[in-house]
C-alpha cells in the first residue's frame, strides 16, 4: 500500500535560494530528494510557505503565514496521511514575532501543531492517526546581509536551543525527531536559508528516519 508523507514547513521546505532570491530547482528541494530516495511506494507532499510560523501572526503579507490556522485544512485536503513532518520555528525567531523571538516560543508553537494533528477529525471518521516527525531547523548563522541580520537580531543564539527543546518535546509527545543541523548548514549569504547542496543533504539525511517511521 502506498504511504503518504506531508512535509509542513516554511521557505526551507519551499526551496528559497538566497543566491538569487528565487527558488531552487525542483530536484534540489529536500522533499523531492526524499521522494526519490524512498521510491514509488511513498508519496511525499511538499507544503512549504515563505515566512510561515508555527502559530504566530505575521501581517506583512497578503497570505496567511500562521501555521496553526492553515494546518487543519491541509491535513484534510491531503489525507489520509501516514506521516506528517513538521519543520518550523525559524520564522518564530524574528524580532517582533512570537513574543520577542525566543526558542521556547517556537517550541510551544510546534507543540500546538502536534496537538492539531493528533486531534484532527479525519475523513469519514477514520481513527487512524499519522505518525509525526519533528525536525529542528538548521542553525541560523552570522551574515553580512544587513536586512536579515536586523530581522533575526539575537536569533543565532536562540536557534542553538531549538534542537534540544524540540528533542524533549518529541520525547514528551511520542513523536519522531531529527536535527536538520546534523546534516545541513545555513548559507552566510543571509544566515537563514540553505544552498542546493545543503537542502539536498537534508532530504538524504531524513530518508532513514522516515523509512523507519513508515515501517519500510
Amino acid at each position: 500500500m502506498t504511504k503518504t508523507v506531508l512535509c509542513y514547513g516554511d521557505s526551507l521546505t519551499w526551496g528559497y535560494d538566497a543566491a538569487n532570491m528565487g527558488r531552487h530547482a525542483i530536484d534540489d528541494r529536500w522533499p523531492t530528494v526524499l521522494q526519490k530516495a524512498l521510491g514509488n511506494d511513498v508519496v511525499v507532499i511538499a507544503e512549504g510557505l515563505n515566512g510561515r510560523t508555527t502559530v504566530y501572526d505575521d501581517n506583512l503579507s497578503d497570505f496567511d503565514r500562521n501555521g496553526a490556522r492553515t494546518l487543519p485544512t491541509l491535513l484534510h485536503s491531503h489525507g489520509p496521511l501516514d506521516l506528517v513532518i513538521i519543520m518550523l520555528g525559524t520564522n518564530d525567531l524574528k524580532r517582533g514575532l512570537a513574543g520577542g523571538g525566543f526558542a521556547v516560543a517556537a517550541t510551544s508553537g510546534v507543540k500546538r501543531l502536534v496537538s492539531l494533528v493528533r486531534r484532527h477529525e479525519w475523513h469519514f471518521g477514520s481513527d487512524e492517526q499519522p505518525e509525526i516527525l519533528i525536525v529542528a531547523p538548521p542553525l541560523i548563522c552570522e551574515t553580512a546581509n544587513s536586512y536579515f541580520a536586523a530581522m533575526y537580531a539575537g536569533a543565532v543564539e536562540e536557534s542553538k536551543m531549538l534542537a534540544s527543546l524540540y528533542r524533549d518535546l518529541a520525547d514528551e509527545k511520542e513523536c519522531g525527531f531529527f536535527d536538520a543541523g546534523s546534516v545541513s548548514v545555513a548559507t552566510p549569504i543571509d544566515g537563514v536559508h540553505l544552498d542546493a547542496e545543503n537542502t539536498c543533504a537534508l532530504g538524504r539525511g531524513l530518508e532513514p528516519v522516515v523509512r523507519m517511521m513508515l515501517g519500510l
